[in-house]
């Protein structure tokens, strides 16, 4: 019987399958049945089948009686959570492991990645999507809680959100839904944010008492908005500032949000680039469930988080396995949790509540293809577990370093 079984990564596979014989078949049909089902990991997985005869008794057909004969193959499932189809290792299905080559093209040949931002359109991170991964399909999500669970629900397959602002800082948010969740850093992005006042076609800027944005885009432009006397009323996003005041045809009222906005919602631009500062630029993750194959061809970023029991020297002495090693630190964001139980994802993806004194978050300028920062991180692992408290070490990511801001 020529037939291969394709596991989708949509569908579960079924307990049981019945192969159609074909007519130079002259046993009875296959049936294939599955040891093991996971009704909540959609995960694929290879597996290897072995033919079993059911020899239960003897034949008998001469008495008469029925004898089953059908052959069996069960199908074990020994890699749970590697990205795999069930097929022959030549078959065309058979998607690849992602490589940073590939990290920013679909891994569903033939069809339109999808990817997940916060906001609406007209975002920032609408654009940052479109920069990563160019033709895609952005999906908005109303949280960055929703992108995350997006991904991992698979009703996406990436997520672009923001992690920090050259003038605003870290997006903390973002930081501890990583600790939380287990998608992987597969990228990153680096947008130029030009903040523009939008207003309803017909209005000018003496008509204006008032402005509506994200916090942070108002605090970016606070001399422009200082010296146009505007009263500051803060909402989720600039989109989506820019969306309200277009639907609800407000005359006294303008937004802080982006040219692409004031396309999208028919706004008007009454003054471009009113930021305070020339240099603003944010910096985007581009996540995913399963990680990418580090390469050293290109510059590489690492970022990892951990956890150290607090004392003297302890910090300084955990970065030094990075400093004798002359790796690059570029970020270390702490996050004090003492006080929080956290359901962290650790590189096992068990989800154990624990509580945490601090957790570390650290980018280096190395790739894990790197023997200097495999070293680094065993040594650190070592480390850490040597800590009577709070062990705890995640690599989020080896990735690509965006080097088009430079």
């Amino acid at each position: 019987m020529a037939s291969s079984v394709v596991r989708s990564p949509l569908g579960l596979l079924a307990g049981k399958i019945t192969g159609n014989p074909s007519p130079s078949d002259h046993k009875s049909p296959i049936f294939i049945r599955i040891r093991q089902v996971y009704p909540n990991h959609r995960v694929v997985a290879p597996v290897f089948a072995t033919l079993l005869e059911d020899r239960g008794g003897k034949d008998n057909n001469s008495s008469g009686g029925m004898v089953n004969n059908t052959p069996s193959l069960e199908l074990p499932m020994i890699l749970e959570d590697t990205a795999f189809e069930v097929s022959p290792r030549d078959s065309p299905l058979l998607p690849k492991p992602l490589s940073s080559s590939r990290s920013s093209v679909s891994v569903h040949e033939g069809s339109r990645l999808r990817v997940a931002y916060q906001g609406v359109r007209g975002a920032y991170s609408e654009s940052a999507a479109d920069k990563a991964y160019p033709n895609c399909e952005a999906v908005p999500c109303e949280q960055f809680d929703t992108a995350f669970e997006a991904v991992e629900s698979w009703l996406v397959d990436r997520a672009v959100l923001p992690i920090e602002n050259s003038l605003g800082g870290s997006i903390h948010r973002n930081y501890d839904l990583l600790l939380r969740h287990s998608l992987h850093i597969v990228g990153e992005v680096k947008l130029a944010v030009r903040h523009c006042l939008l207003a309803n076609h017909g209005v000018k800027v003496q008509d204006l008492t008032r402005v509506l944005s994200h916090p942070q885009a108002l605090a970016q432009c606070e001399n422009t908005l200082t010296k146009l006397g505007l009263v500051r009323e803060a909402m989720d996003d600039t989109a989506g500032a820019a969306k309200f005041v277009a639907s609800n045809k407000l005359k006294d009222a303008g937004a802080v949000a982006s040219a692409a906005a004031a396309t999208i919602y028919d706004l008007n631009i009454l003054a471009k680039d009113i930021h305070d500062e020339c240099d603003n630029v944010t910096r985007f993750l581009m996540l995913a469930r399963e990680p990418i194959i580090p390469g050293i061809e290109k510059p590489f970023k690492t970022s990892i988080v951990f956890s150290l029991e607090e004392g003297p020297g302890i910090l300084f002495k955990a970065l030094s396995c990075f400093a004798m090693r002359q790796i690059n630190l570029t970020k270390i964001e702490s996050r004090p949790l003492r006080t929080h139980l956290v359901r962290a994802s650790d590189f096992c993806n068990n989800r154990v509540p624990r509580y945490f004194d601090s957790i570390f978050y650290v980018d280096f300028e190395t790739s894990m293809a790197d023997q200097r920062a495999q070293n680094a991180l065993r040594n650190l692992r070592e480390y850490v577990s040597s800590q009577e408290f709070a062990t705890f070490l995640r690599v989020l990511g080896s990735y690509p370093v965006d080097t088009t801001m430079i």
